[in-house]
């Protein structure tokens, strides 16, 4: 994990920048309000999100295609259900979370 908080080419981004933020904030807390979205990388490469989400002392990360959040900004439905797949099957997997220490 730490390889990529030092990486140049794929850096941290603010929360104002990432397509839909609060609708994903949104989804994470309503599966489970104990969990902290503690960084979020963007790879350009591969046009991807990577949330590290955080609880208690545990991290999982999720990632999330640009393309996903950009439509889930215009269209919302079918966008909306493949994000809360991917964000609940997740959160929901045990082998998603990892000790973290900080």
């Amino acid at each position: 994990m730490d390889e990529l908080v030092n990486d140049p080419d794929d850096p941290i981004v603010d929360e104002k920048d990432v397509p839909s933020f609060h609708l994903i904030e949104k989804q994470i807390k309503e599966l489970d309000n104990t969990i902290i979205i503690y960084r979020i990388f963007y790879f350009f490469s591969s046009r991807t999100y990577r949330f590290q989400l955080i609880k208690k002392n545990k991290m999982c990360m999720i990632d999330l295609p640009r393309g996903i959040l950009e439509d889930l900004g215009r269209d919302g439905t079918s966008s909306e259900l493949d994000i809360l797949e991917v964000i609940t099957s997740n959160i929901e997997n045990e082998d998603c979370w990892k000790e973290f220490q900080h």
